[in-house]
């Protein structure tokens, strides 16, 4: 069921996206052959005016076909014959869409459950943030010169970080200064996790469960998200530290687990997983503080939000390009939809279910808009560099090098795809 709530999902995306291509076109005066739901077979069509509306067989995705997008026509309503102005806006309105929708969706999420704040609301006292000088209550304004306009940029920039030294700007009242901090180096090392990830990294919530790790004994005991650990055999558990130090000694023996759930306690029997963590490094930053408003502040913030998502698409991008980040991270369709599935999945209410959709729709919404901008051969924004190239040119390209241009794109398109849902199997087959 959850995975076909992820297909519908992702379908329901990509339809937003070609439902701007198909109200511009309509506004241009283009005349638009079909609009389709889905892909493959044709199951079912109606023919209202000049417009043929369809379902297909394949439940993933939809397109607009336009005449005169694909080969040239002598028709003045063919999208060929249209002012390059007009082609254009017909090209931006599927991104568009998808940003648009993406704003709407966290929007909702904001009014329910509040957004965060880059004021920092966590730091370990024995980190080099804390050396610094850095306190609980200052708010990151630039990391290493880049602007964090939302915590999501600051976890982007640690993510990929090195040895060398971090220049953070910061704001305490209305003072503004600059710190250096220098990482501290966590080694790479070997311990045994019950398989959760707590809400909080630290204080009140850490003992919290936000999501199980798929494929380990916490999911097959009946662990689930929103559990309160209060208990490992006879320890009193109040945070997560107090699950570290207990795990420190149990090592992976079998571990009575008890939870807070609903207002009753329930007992599980957890066997611990053997968990390797990589060497990363650390400013001992842990938390930002979370804040709610009205809907005009929602807004904003859901803006702020989407233009922090949509920047760290480039810089994924930059990133894989540089080698900071490896090309196995890659995630394909397969690897959405079961993202999709999981998040839905491990949510422990119903409203839970719906905003955790929403963000990860909303996610994927922006990375769908900014993507397709993108000027790579078959897609949005290929098409766009065309009609620049026409624009300079005074004149189009001829039909059968636009169409290589477009075989090509595909055909790398094609390989990627290959290449991202190989990823996803094989870290399928890892997590089981």
């Amino acid at each position: 069921m959850t995975i076909l709530i992820a297909i519908i999902a992702l379908s329901f995306l990509i339809i937003v996206h070609e439902f701007g291509h198909f109200i511009a076109a309509k506004l241009s005066g283009i005349k638009v052959e079909e609009f389709s739901l889905f892909m493959g077979p044709k199951l079912f069509s109606i023919q209202l005016g000049e417009t043929m509306y369809s379902i297909r067989l394949i439940p993933i995705g939809g397109y607009v076909r336009m005449e005169g997008e694909e080969e040239y026509s002598e028709n003045d309503r063919a999208f060929n014959k249209k002012p390059i102005p007009f082609r254009m806006a017909v090209i931006i309105a599927g991104p568009l869409m998808n940003l648009i929708v993406a704003v709407l969706l966290v929007t909702i999420i904001f009014s329910a459950s509040g957004f965060s704040t880059t004021e920092i609301s966590s730091i370990s006292t024995d980190s080099p943030a804390y050396s610094e000088g850095i306190r609980e209550g200052d708010r990151i304004i630039r990391y290493n010169g880049k602007r964090v306009y939302h915590p999501s940029d600051y976890v982007l920039f640690s993510y990929v970080q090195s040895n060398d030294p971090v220049e953070l700007e910061i704001k305490r009242g209305d003072e503004t200064f600059s710190v250096t901090v220098t990482p501290k180096v966590m080694p790479a090392k070997s311990s045994y996790i019950l398989g959760f990830t707590p809400k909080e990294s630290d204080g009140a919530e850490s003992n919290v469960v936000a999501s199980v790790v798929s494929g380990t004994d916490a999911e097959k005991s009946g662990l689930k998200a929103g559990d309160r650990i209060i208990g490992l055999n006879d320890t009193v558990i109040s945070s997560r530290q107090d699950i570290a130090k207990f795990m420190e000694t149990n090592k992976g023996a079998p571990v009575q687990v008890t939870v807070e759930r609903g207002g009753q306690k329930v007992t599980l029997e957890i066997t611990p997983v053997l968990q390797t963590t990589p060497e990363t490094r650390t400013l001992g930053i842990n938390g930002f503080k979370a804040s709610r408003g009205g809907l005009l502040e929602n807004i904003k913030q859901s803006v702020i939000y989407n233009y922090s998502t949509a920047r760290s698409v480039y810089y994924s991008i930059l990133f894989l390009v540089q080698g900071k980040v490896s090309a196995t991270e890659l995630m394909g369709p397969v690897g959405i939809v079961t993202t999709i599935g999981d998040t839905v999945q491990m949510s422990p209410t119903f409203m839970d279910k719906l905003l955790n959709l929403f963000a990860i729709s909303s996610m994927i919404s922006v990375n769908l808009g900014i993507m397709n901008l993108i000027p790579f051969p078959a897609l949005d924004g290929s098409k766009l560099v065309i009609l620049i190239i026409e624009a300079i040119r005074r004149k189009a390209l001829p039909p059968e090098k636009e169409a290589m241009i477009s075989m090509v794109g595909l055909v790398l398109l094609l390989l990627l795809m290959i290449f991202a849902t190989s990823n996803d199997i094989a870290r399928m087959l890892g997590a089981g």
